[in-house]
């Protein structure tokens, strides 16, 4: 496999530094760190960004998260592995990413249970982290960046 190009991040002048501020502002958010792991592993699984999901789930066990559950985010519903905050997480990730998907992209049932564990920080947080995610997929699956090449 071979990039199209580099990534359009790092060709545009002020667009890396900027989104890296961004990152850097949502990583100092109230959520959890192996939360924000699991919703950018899972968004990245859905994209089908290679790229990402070898960054993301090089930085979950990095964060000191488990092989097990790396290997059981794309089954959540069905393991055991995720309390019910991570559960709230991943459901309003993957509406957030499979928006056209159905009439109402994100419903009140996933919101609503996502806001029963977040306040509004920490749902600021999950939501600015899940867009940036799904950004970062976009650019890398569009130019196809090669996954274990940095950037």
């Amino acid at each position: 496999m071979q990039a199209r190009m580099k990534n359009p991040a790092m060709l545009v002048p002020e667009a890396l530094p900027a989104l890296m501020a961004l990152g850097k502002a949502v990583k100092r958010g109230v959520v959890p760190a192996k939360t924000l792991d699991l919703v950018h592993l899972r968004a990245s699984q859905i994209n089908g960004c290679a790229f990402c999901l070898d960054l993301h789930s090089r930085e979950l066990l990095k964060n000191g998260d488990t092989q097990q559950r790396a290997f059981a985010v794309s089954a959540w519903r069905e393991s055991p592995l995720f309390n019910d905050a991570e559960r709230a997480a991943l459901a309003l990730t993957e509406a957030m990413t499979r928006m056209d998907d159905r009439t109402d992209p994100v419903p009140d049932a996933v919101w609503q249970e996502a806001a029963r564990h977040y306040d509004e920080a920490a749902l600021s947080t999950l939501v600015l982290s899940i867009s940036m995610v799904n950004l970062w997929n976009r650019l890398n699956v569009t130019t196809r960046q090669v996954p274990g090449t940095g950037f």
